[in-house]
């Protein structure tokens, strides 16, 4: 017999996935302990997991899966065999839909002239900005940088100037956030800049105090002066989304969370794993990971939602990303605001509503 964590290391299935196909009732275990409630797996087993595993890489939908876990010992394959073409058979059509529309995009992109995603400006200009409020907005924002190398527009930090404001922004795809802090000097109206993620972080290392630090780009060079230290490097060359479209959100349900006993109801509470959408917003090249089920009560409360509880106004986000949103916060209190479970969640400040971050929830249905 393997316990569920040998499972899993030989499966490929991971522990929470391995519990979502149990209540499922696709991977049921061999034996439950009823007194610890503890998995364990027969021998046999193990190969219907990794037949699982390869089925569900290749994304083939749970209702086909069950069907070929049950038709796969027996000695008639048609069935097998039927499913597995079939599902080919819709990859393949997926793909000559997707290569076909991409292409028209690809041409249209080609062909269009759309000022607002010209090149930033790369004018020089100068500013000062306090230092520990460059910090608080650099530890905001942080977090939400990407690491996609095929998306390197998105692997820095955008430093926005809009008069006496500098907003600084950063995304994946998955997570965004955006951090404000006060700006003096001759930034110029819609003045950008996209500084990578290592000289950011070499940005930070020299913000100390409360005096103002001198932030300068001429042409493509970007540098940061704290006293007698600097760091400086190269601004990436690429545009940045334009993140005001994706701010403006309805208004929703707003909870107030004490952050240090919600983030242990998160570490401790139950998760599911991210198996109903194989193949759609995939974090990290695919790898699967855990989510958390939230709900809003009518009072405010929000709870970590067990195991079973479908209500269609739940709302299921990457607990990483929540945990990692909880923390660039930097509050002891934080507001939640819930928009519709297909809407991002929006973590926001008690006492500075333009700082917040912004989480894209996860498809629970299969």
């Amino acid at each position: 017999m393997r316990s569920i964590g040998e499972m899993a290391r030989d499966s490929g299935l991971g522990v929470s996935a391995l519990r979502f196909y149990d209540r499922a009732g696709v991977l049921v275990p061999a034996w439950v302990d009823p007194v610890s409630g503890y998995r364990w797996y027969s021998p046999e087993q193990l190969d219907e997991a990794r037949l699982l595993a390869r089925l569900r890489r290749a994304g083939m939908p749970l209702a086909d899966i069950r069907l070929v876990l049950a038709g796969w010992s027996g000695a008639d394959t048609d069935l097998v065999r039927g499913l597995l073409q079939a599902h080919l058979r819709r990859l393949e059509l997926g793909l000559a839909d997707a290569r076909s529309e991409f292409s028209t995009l690809r041409a249209a992109l080609d062909h269009r002239e759309n000022p607002m995603t010209a090149s930033p400006s790369t004018a020089a200009f100068r500013l000062s900005v306090p230092a520990s409020e460059l910090a608080a907005a650099l530890d905001a924002v942080r977090f939400a940088v990407g690491a996609d190398p095929e998306l390197p527009m998105l692997g820095g930090v955008l430093f926005d100037v809009e008069g006496d404001a500098l907003h600084l922004v950063a995304t994946d795809r998955y997570r965004m956030a955006v951090a404000r802090a006060d700006a003096a000097g001759p930034g110029g109206p819609g003045a950008q800049v996209l500084v990578p993620a290592p000289l950011a972080d070499a940005m930070r290392a020299l913000l100390s105090g409360d005096e103002p630090v001198g932030f300068a780009v001429d042409g493509d060079r970007v540098t940061l002066e704290a006293g007698d230290r600097q760091a400086a490097g190269q601004c990436l060359a690429h545009d940045f989304p334009d993140y005001r479209r994706l701010v403006h959100l309805p208004s929703g349900r707003r909870a107030l969370i004490d952050v240090p006993a919600f983030r242990k109801a998160l570490e401790t509470g139950p998760v599911r794993a991210n198996e109903a959408q194989e193949g759609e917003g995939r974090e990290e090249g695919g790898a699967s990971h855990d989510l958390s089920v939230l709900r809003v009560a009518d009072d405010g409360t929000v709870t970590v939602c067990e195991d079973g509880d479908d209500d269609p106004g739940n709302v299921a986000v990457n607990r990483r990303f929540l945990l990692d949103a909880l923390s660039a916060g930097g509050r002891d209190r934080l507001v939640l605001e819930f928009g519709a479970p297909t809407a991002p969640l929006a973590i926001r400040r008690t006492d500075d509503e333009t700082t917040f971050s912004l989480l894209m929830p996860v498809r629970l249905d299969d």
